[in-house]
């Protein structure tokens, strides 16, 4: 495992060009086709443009990462990926297919989840509810049948509480899997959120500042099981960090946000000798 603090060449990321649909990193993943294309995106409040006419992709089985300064419009942009927010202008393609207005709880079920730059949990609630909760778009049986517990439905929870019980031993939260979440420190909240994000087995995962507030043992631990998600499930990742070690190490690609433009994309190397970049973010000076 590589720290936050080691460089994008640490893990040896860089990708090697296999065929025409996919590409293999240095260290043996495969890298699909586009899942995710955002199309000149621009969404306005009120007479504040938050985007302004962005285009990016997201690729299968990738860790692409969005950066910027404070104010530069990334959790909008989340916002827009996930649902919250529709764009007045651009489109949103996911799976090769155009993707009408739609509500949130819409696009968990195209397999989309996320977890929130502030934690939102259920804080009465024990860890194992919490990550339950993250089972609701897998669940085919009414309301009744499940008050009822029998048949298909009983089948049904058992399978979810299975799946469940899964990713806590994955994530290492097997010691508080019945604490009530009020109870834990913001580390461990940290993860239980990833935790639920993770039960919707998502085939798009994003994660909007997961090491925000967290010392740098957290930040490894957090670092850990975002690559293992990856790696071992295959689950592509889009992610907020303002940590760039964590962000120069982890992604493949990272496009960059300014003031709702684009002004980077690319590889680690590629956005770290942009001069735009350099000049609006990550505040070196250029040879």
């Amino acid at each position: 495992m590589t720290g936050p603090g080691m460089s994008a060449g640490a893990r040896g990321r860089s990708d090697v060009r296999d065929s025409l649909d996919h590409e293999v990193t240095a260290d043996g993943r495969k890298i699909g086709g586009v899942l995710m294309d955002m199309r000149s995106i621009t969404l306005r409040f009120g007479g504040v443009e938050a985007i302004k006419n962005i285009s990016f992709d997201i690729r299968e089985g990738e860790i692409r990462a969005i950066i910027g300064p404070n104010g530069a419009g990334k959790s909008s942009m989340l916002n827009v990926i996930s649902g919250f927010y529709v764009p007045q202008e651009g489109e949103v393609w996911f799976r090769g297919s155009r993707r009408p207005p739609m509500k949130p709880y819409q696009v968990a079920r195209q397999g989309i989840a996320r977890t929130f730059q502030n934690i939102a949990l259920f804080e009465g609630m024990s860890v194992l509810d919490n990550v339950m909760t993250g089972r609701l778009t897998q669940m085919k049986t009414g309301m009744a049948a499940q008050a009822l517990w029998w048949g298909k439905a009983q089948r049904e929870e058992v399978e979810n509480r299975a799946r469940v019980e899964q990713i806590i031993d994955f994530l290492e939260i097997q010691h508080i899997r019945k604490t009530p979440v009020g109870r834990l420190p913001y580390g461990l909240k940290k993860r239980v959120e990833l935790a639920r994000a993770l039960a919707a087995d998502p085939m798009l995962l994003l994660l909007d500042e997961p090491m925000a507030g967290m010392n740098v043992e957290e930040k490894e631990d957090m670092s850990r099981f975002i690559l293992d998600v990856n790696d071992e499930f295959g689950t592509t990742i889009a992610l907020i960090e303002h940590d760039m070690g964590v962000v120069m190490d982890l992604s493949d690609r990272v496009v960059v946000m300014d003031y709702g433009r684009k002004i980077g994309d690319g590889t680690p190397a590629e956005v770290r000798s942009n001069q735009d970049v350099i000049d609006a973010y990550l505040g070196v000076s250029h040879d």
